[in-house]
This record gives C-alpha cells, structure tokens and sequence, in this order.
C-alpha cells in the first residue's frame, strides 16, 4: 500500500514544472497559497488577481501549520470547461523537502477564470477559483445556481406520485446563458422548464448554469424519493369538429364535434360540452350543430377520484347547404361489455350507435330493442336481461334522409360466481453457475402463475428495487452484481397474489484480450513562427491498454530500425524528421503504427548556458520528515536555449542515465547527485538531494471496514469496498457510524467523498452513482 501511494506521488511529480524565480525577476503581483494539516481546504488562498505577470508562492511548511509532514500539491486546471487553460501550474511541497515546503513559480494569467487543486489522492476536496480581471469590468463571475424540490409529501419527507426540480439561475454581469441538469447520473441536458419526476425511487438532479461570458457555475445537487400515490390528476381531454367543409374552410350545413376523454388513475367518470355558452350538459355522444353561425363549443371532464380537467373550446362556422341533401346518414352500431369465452356478454351489455352526415347533417337518431317501439338514442344502450337480444337501429339527417335500419345481436348471461383467491404465483432462477454459486455472465428468472378460478389476467415482476413492469417472457439479468426479482399476478376478477422474490449474483465470464493497446505520441519544444523546433524536439510516446496491459513500446526515427522507448526522443539534428511508433500489450496484440512529422532548425544564437536542474522528494513522511517504506526521487531540468539532452544521477557511485522517477525503498539515509547536459554540451552544476527512509509504521485506519463490497445501512451496493490510501477503504470514508444533522446531510457527505474518489481514479462514475443512490434509500440521518 505505501509503495502505491508513493507511485501515485511519483506520477505527480512527475508532472511538476516549478521554475524558481530570482528575487530580481519576479512580477510585482505576488499570489501566496498555504496549506496546513487539513485535507479539505487550503489554508489561506488568493480570490482576485489582475491579468498579467505574477510570482505563485506556494508554502506548505511548518510555519503554516503543517506538524505531519502531509504532501500537498497546488494545481491549476487544465481541462476542465469554464475555466483558463494557459498556465500549467502543478508544484507539490512539504515541510521537509529541500525548499523547507515554501515554492514559487513565475506565471502570466489572462482575464477570467482558473481552478486549482491539490492532486494528492484523497484530498479532492482542496479546491478553489482565482478570478483574474482586465482592470475594464469584463464578467469572470460564474452565476449563482440553486435548485428546489416540490410536491405533495408523505410524513417521512417521501413526495407522493411525483417531484418538481425547479432550478433558478441569476448572473449580474454579462447575465445567464444556459441552465443544464441531470437526473441519476444521466448525461446533461439543457433545463428550460422544471422537471417532472414520476418514476417510483431515490433519484438525484445535479445542475449548473453558464454566464453570456461562457463563467460555469460548481455543480449543484438536490436528492428526494418519490412514492406511489392515489389519483390527484385530471383526465386528458380533447375535441375534434367534423363535417363537409367548403374552400373557406367552414362546415356546410353542420358540424359534429367529438369529445375523448383519458385518465390513466381512477378513470374517467363523465364528460360535459357546452355550446355557445348555454350551460354544460353531459356528453353522451358525438354533437352535431346545424344552425347557421359562429359557434363555441367548451368541454371538461371528470374521473372517478374527483379530478376535473380545465375546460377546453373548440371554434368553427355553419354555413348554408350550397346543393339539396339527398344522401342518408351512415349508421353504425358496436356492442362492448365483459364477453365470456362463447362471446356471451356478462351481466350487461352495451349497445352504442354512431351516426354521421356529411351535408345536412345528423337530426337524430332511434333504436328499438328485441321488436319494442322505436326510441330516441341519446345514449349508449344497456341491456341487463339474460338472453338472446337484437338491438335495430336508424338515423335520419337534417334533410330528411332516413338510413337503412342496421341490426345488432348478442345475448346475455349470468355472471360467474365471484372469484376472491388470488392466483398461486412462483420464480426460478437457471443458468452456468461458477463455484460460489454466482451465474457466469447471465441469470434466467422464470415466473409461473396459476388461478384455477377467473384465471390468471397478468403477471408483473421488478428488477432491484425497480418499477413493477409486465411480464411476458422470462427476465435474462445479465448486470454483473447482486440482485433481486420481485413478481406478483392478478387473476381476471382483479385478486393479487402476495410479492414473491428471487436473489441472486452474476459474475462476469472471463475475458480474452483481443484488443490492441492504444498509443499516441506528442511533439514538443520551442518553436519559431513555422512551427519549426528550434535546436530540438522531444517526441513522448504514451500507450494504454485496459485489458492485460502494456507489454513494450517501440519507435524508430526517420525510417531506421524499431527500438525499445523508454523515455522522451529528443531530435536535435537540423531538418525534417518522422518519429513511427507502436505498442504490444501482454497478450501479443499490437497496435497499428503511428507517425508524427515535424522539423528541427538551428537555434537563432550559439547557446553557452548550462541548463538549470532540481530534484524532488516525495512519498508517505512520518512526523520526523523520513520517508515510510520508499522515497521517490524526481529530477527536472530545462534548458531555455539548445533544449535538454540528458540527465544524469549518482547514489554514490558512477553518473548513470536518468529515464524516469528513481524509486528507493532500502532503509537508512540516502545521499543523491544529479546533473543535467543540453544540446550544445553545456553541463550543470552537481547539486544533491539527501533524504531518510524508515520501515513502514501503522495504517491511519488500523481498525478498518475491510467488508468486501461497500455497504451502506444494509444496503449492498455490489461495488469493490477498495483501500483508498492510507489504509483507508472506501467504508471508512462514507463513515455510515457518524453522526449527522439530518439525512440530507449525510447523502451531501456521501456525494462529496466519492465525487473526490471519483477524480483520484479509485472509483468509476457508475460505482459512484450506485453507492450514493445506496445513500438517499438509506435511513441515516433521519430521525
């Protein structure tokens, strides 16, 4: 563990590049940072600065309060949107290094914004913003962002049926551009209205906003639950006018307007219509309107929980007939009710009859049943006497034309005896299981529902915790982790069985490596105005490979033969150059080769300077400054004028070749030489470097959660419970034992910790997404 944090160490020393400046060419603006013990902000930080020449004083020392010896590292932001790119800025410093922690830097800012932070592991919460101004007022201040939840709550906080996110941005200089959010992790979408959410669950929405001058805001978060609810919305409701319209577009001789109506809660209980402001009415059909005119037709609904939806209106005109009508209405009839297997209708059935007219229009309409006397039809027709029944029916226009009489027939029947056992219900799980019982790549779960009375009408199941959704076929779960299948059935009288569950684990099948490493290379150095290098060129070649890893890396220069990388090729000669490269991972694949081009000229003076070189220190100190386990040595050297061409160490005996940061674990004091020569054969000084390292002590978590998943109030979230640093693992961090104000601020605590382990490369967004999902299911916090 203590080698790895030292190699962590080493990579960001590595990435160092700290000039020190005399006292005769230093800026007039000074900026100082200090740092102290603490690992969740620095010391003391400048907010403002002024655009231009600056010195960066970073002290991390004893002076400033730091009694342990903890590294600390003062980085500006390279990459993240919303922010100045152009200064590269990374020093690290501790009270025992050769400077005594006290660093600077001689940098130029530009007008608007940076970020910086400390880049050890584990310390993500160290962050701030420098806001840089041109001395004429631009905008470098982000917009404030917030965010509230709102809706109907439960007693425990829960929001019944759904949750509106609304999210409110104010910017007083160049004023807001865009407002974004996300919901439980989801990529980032342009937020132009509040969002409804409805799905049953634990769900986040972060959001930030961008200013007219392109300022980002920190991103914000808001968590809540949503709940299952009765019925508190109002039917949809719509109307559509038909009928023979003319050139104008009004309707000739009438109009016939259809209201629909939908809830998908309770249902809908009635429709009304009013016409031209006359009093509403029931709906029972479809309205036609034959007096010539400007007309208004309104319409509402109502379901069966109370529900009344706004009123709608529809508008049209009537005008006269241009021709004499001599077309009957067509006339149709539907029968609907709950059909037996013969087709019977049970206990009732409904006869509706729909007539229209395209000219004249529909006057009226009548039916007779089983040879009664014809009667007006102003509504649906229901029939409740058991047996065979035949329904008539006609229609006449407003012409006059009466329609052929259609017939209907249908019979009756008694209802079953009522059914009130719920249906027998039952799940297995199948598939390739290894030895721990986990299914190797996918599970099969097969849900079987049995009533031997009204019959099983459908079966619902749902996946970890998920919405309750049909169930058709059997479920393939092939998610690698823990989980659980609830199921349940409902039989055609409406009977629902109890929840059933079924848990298990799937485990992902070994992977062959087939896949390439992948590799790029960059040119780098001082260029003229061609873009030419002058005096040289150093070429860095990085490969990566996710799956076995990287074997070796091989390059050749200018068309000569393939040669082993093991650092930067610096190109000094005059000309034009090509640099191919390539890489083999662990398992034999090769990537594709490479090229980049470039060209070397001579340097515009003969360059007599020797270059300037510093080595740093760093690794895991104890409170005397030695180094717990190893010390890593990184040595830095620049040469402004020919360019580096090596560096050179000495542990005490010859100088050798130094290729990359020196790691030395053998305890005892340790004394280190170094030089550097450029291009034009001018060497530096020998300076040193001395240092003690100490066999390792205990971890800073010696009674650790070492569970092997993270576990959050019981709730496994099937993410690795890894070793953060320090002996810390990720258990440790969320510290579910602590206490806390309320819940939202352990679900705050949880989002901040692993967004940090997030940045330090120990977690992946997923993981981070399920373990604080975990968090706001949880009852920590909540009193």
């Amino acid at each position: 563990m203590h080698r790895q944090r030292s190699l962590i160490a080493a990579l960001i020393a590595a990435l160092v590049a700290l000039w020190v400046v005399p006292a005769s060419a230093q800026a007039e603006q000074v900026l100082t940072w200090t740092a102290d013990n603490g690992v969740t902000s620095y010391k003391s930080a400048p907010a403002t600065a002024t655009a231009g020449p600056a010195t960066i004083v970073f002290e991390n020392s004893l002076a400033t309060g730091n009694t342990t010896g903890m590294p600390h590292t003062l980085t500006f932001d390279t990459s993240t949107p919303g922010y100045n790119h152009d200064v590269a800025l990374d020093i690290i410093a501790n009270p025992f290094d050769a400077s005594g922690g006290r660093h600077q830097a001689q940098v130029t800012l530009s007008p608007g914004k940076y970020r910086y932070f400390c880049a050890i592991p584990g310390h993500g919460q160290m962050v701030g913003e420098l806001v840089v101004t041109d001395g004429g007022g631009g905008d470098t201040t982000p917009p404030t962002v917030t965010a509230s939840v709102t809706g109907d709550r439960d007693a425990e906080g829960n929001y019944r049926g759904a949750a509106t996110v609304t999210v409110s941005a104010a910017d007083e200089g160049s004023g807001v551009d865009t407002i974004e959010y996300n919901l439980d992790g989801g990529p980032f979408t342009a937020y132009t209205e509040p969002v409804l959410v409805n799905t049953v669950g634990s769900h986040m929405v972060h959001y930030r906003a961008t200013d007219v001058a392109g300022n980002v805001s920190a991103e914000g978060m808001v968590s809540f639950t949503v709940v299952e609810d009765a019925d508190t919305t109002a039917p949809t409701v719509s109307a559509t006018v038909t009928g023979n319209q003319d050139a104008a577009g009004d309707y000739v001789g009438s109009a016939t307007v259809t209201v629909s109506a939908e809830d998908a809660g309770s249902g809908v209980a009635s429709v009304e219509y009013e016409i031209d402001d006359t009093g509403f009415r029931p709906y029972t059909g479809p309205v036609t309107v034959t007096a010539v005119g400007d007309h208004a037709v309104q319409y509402r609904a109502t379901d069966a929980a109370g529900n009344v939806s706004e009123t709608g209106s529809v508008a049209f005109t009537v005008v006269e007939p241009v021709e004499e009508d001599t077309t009957a209405p067509a006339v149709s009839a539907a029968v609907s009710g709950n059909q037996d297997g013969s087709g019977a209708y049970i206990e009732r059935a409904t006869v509706t009859v729909t007539a229209s007219d395209e000219q004249s229009g529909v006057a009226s309409v009548e039916y007779e049943l089983d040879g009664a006397a014809w009667m007006a039809y102003t509504a649906p027709v229901s029939v409740a006497a058991v047996g065979e029944h035949t329904v008539r029916y006609r229609a006449t226009d407003g012409a006059g034309n009466v329609s052929s009489i259609g017939t209907v027939t249908f019979a009756v029947v008694e209802p079953a005896p009522v059914d009130t056992t719920p249906p027998t219900v039952s799940a297995v799980v199948s598939g390739e299981r290894n030895d721990t019982g986990a299914y190797v790549g996918s599970a099969l779960v097969t849900v079987t529902a049995e009533d031997v009375e009204s019959g099983v009408a459908g079966v619902e199941y749902n996946l970890d915790g998920g919405p309750f959704v049909a169930y058709t076929e059997p479920v393939l779960v092939n998610a690698v982790g823990s989980h659980m299948v609830h199921f349940r059935a409902t039989d055609n009288a409406g009977n629902t069985s109890g929840e059933g569950m079924v848990a298990f684990t799937v485990a992902a099948p070994p992977v062959e490596d087939t896949t390439p490493p992948e590799v790029v290379a960059v040119v780098s150095g001082e260029q003229d105005a061609s873009g030419a290098y002058v005096g040289s060129a150093s070429v860095t070649v990085t490969a990566t490979d996710a799956g076995t890893g990287v074997d070796t890396v091989e390059y050749n220069l200018d068309g000569g033969p393939f040669m082993a990388y093991t650092g930067p090729v610096v190109v000094n000669a005059v000309g034009s150059h090509m640099v191919h490269f390539r890489a083999t991972d662990l398992a034999g694949n090769t990537s594709a080769e490479g090229m980049v081009a470039f060209t070397v000229v001579e340097p515009a003076e003969e360059d007599t300077t020797a270059p300037t070189v510093a080595a740093v220190v760093s690794g895991n100190q104890d409170g005397t400054g030695a180094y717990i386990d190893s010390a890593t040595v990184t040595i830095t050297a620049e040469d402004t004028h020919s360019g580096v061409a090596t560096i050179e160490y000495s542990t005490g005996g010859e100088w050798a070749a130094y290729t990359g940061p020196l790691t030395i674990g053998e305890a005892g004091e340790h004394t280190v030489r170094y030089r550097a020569t450029d291009v034009a054969g001018n060497v530096s000084e020998p300076a040193t470097v001395t240092f003690t390292v100490v066999d390792p002590g205990t971890d800073d978590c010696a009674d650790s959660d070492t569970r092997a998943t993270v576990i959050i109030d019981g709730d496994d979230t099937g993410v690795a419970n890894v070793d953060t640093g320090h002996g810390c693992t990720v258990n440790d961090l969320i510290a579910e034992t602590a206490t806390y104000a309320n819940h939202g601020a352990f679900v705050t605590h949880v989002d901040r910790v692993t967004a940090a382990l997030v940045a330090d490369g120990v977690l992946t967004k997923q993981d981070r997404t399920r373990i604080v999902r975990a968090a706001a299911r949880s009852n920590i916090g909540k009193a």
